[in-house]
């Protein structure tokens, strides 16, 4: 990212916000923050210093508008994509919402990327995209697809769409652990769904290190699944406190009971790069060879599967009791 022009779709969200600390350590010549929240705009813009609003600019601006991604994105070199609809029960109730910015936003950035002349683009995906069973996974698979597809139908342009795909950030809005942190402080029981349940854990400096690095090595059709260790719900109860009463309620709509990265229906082939998979394009329609990553990593069998439950590593109550306690 040194001396290259950035923009990041969705910056004000907590990925967003995050990731642009991080970039401005990578010294670019200038970072484009892409949001459609002019009070979280107002609010980010007062927590930089001098030096860094130079370098800074802000754009109100939705990925379900292409023109206004148009203009954003002239001169821009590299492009993160973390803008979405991503609260399940919401997406369900505002179905074609989420299809609009999802999907034909992915697209319109897509479009516009390759109108501006824009050398990189890396979206961010979910767990949920694998094998969806609901609306939210269905548009993000979707949203994948096209990002990795733009890379049949680029011309003579050179650049390129690469994806990134990972579960729920430890402790981030929406996630498990600040329901269960605010029902301890209100002295009530713990809710979990299913006592089995399983989930991956990473936090949120290591997704952006994990996005940051992928940006580096991309060469256009790639989807990124960082390995990550697994950890049960009810574990994660334990860990907080020992003593809680845990309340069974039942998988909610659109839930799964274990998370899943790599389906064994995926059709590509998939490398095995020791900390991380790579799920390779259709090498017919990409100018590179596999061979870039098979000089270091493995080719997985088929019917290989990535899910939380058949991980090999699992964190253990003491391991996720230290994690909370970072926390406070």
């Amino acid at each position: 990212m040194k001396n290259k022009v950035v923009l990041i779709t969705g910056g004000t969200g907590s990925f967003g916000k995050s990731f642009v600390k991080y970039a401005l350590s990578k010294k670019p010549k200038k970072l484009i923050i892409y949001s459609r929240d002019e009070l979280k705009q107002f609010e980010i813009k007062k927590t930089f210093n001098k030096s860094e609003l130079k370098i800074l600019r802000f754009f109100i601006g939705d990925v379900r508008e292409y023109d206004r991604l148009l203009y954003a994105l002239r001169e821009v070199d590299y492009v993160i994509h973390a803008a979405a609809l991503k609260q399940i029960d919401t997406c369900e109730y505002n179905p074609f919402e989420a299809i609009k910015t999802n999907i034909l936003g992915a697209q319109n950035l897509i479009s516009a990327s390759l109108s501006s002349g824009v050398k990189k683009v890396i979206a961010l995906s979910t767990d949920k995209a694998s094998s969806p069973i609901n609306l939210y996974g269905a548009t993000k698979l979707a949203s994948d697809k096209l990002f990795i597809a733009a890379n049949y139908h680029k011309g003579s342009s050179g650049a390129k769409f690469s994806v990134v795909r990972y579960g729920n950030v430890f402790n981030s809005r929406g996630s498990v652990v600040p329901v269960f942190l605010k029902r301890l402080k209100n002295n009530q029981s713990f809710e979990i769904t299913d006592l089995k349940m399983t989930r991956f854990n990473i936090t949120l400096d290591e997704g952006i290190k994990f996005v940051s690095n992928c940006l580096n090595f991309m060469e256009g059709g790639e989807l990124f699944v960082p390995k990550l260790p697994s950890f049960n719900i009810s574990d994660l109860a334990k860990a907080i406190d020992k003593k809680k009463n845990i309340k069974v309620i039942g998988v909610r709509p659109g839930e799964k009971i274990h998370e899943e990265m790599i389906s064994e229906n995926e059709p590509n082939d998939i490398i095995d790069m020791k900390s991380y998979y790579v799920v390779l394009p259709d090498m017919q329609m990409v100018s590179w060879s596999k061979k870039i990553y098979l000089k270091k990593g493995n080719l997985m069998k088929k019917k290989f599967s990535y899910r939380s439950d058949n991980n090999k590593n699992f964190l253990k109550v003491e391991d996720l009791s230290k994690l909370i306690k970072k926390l406070k």
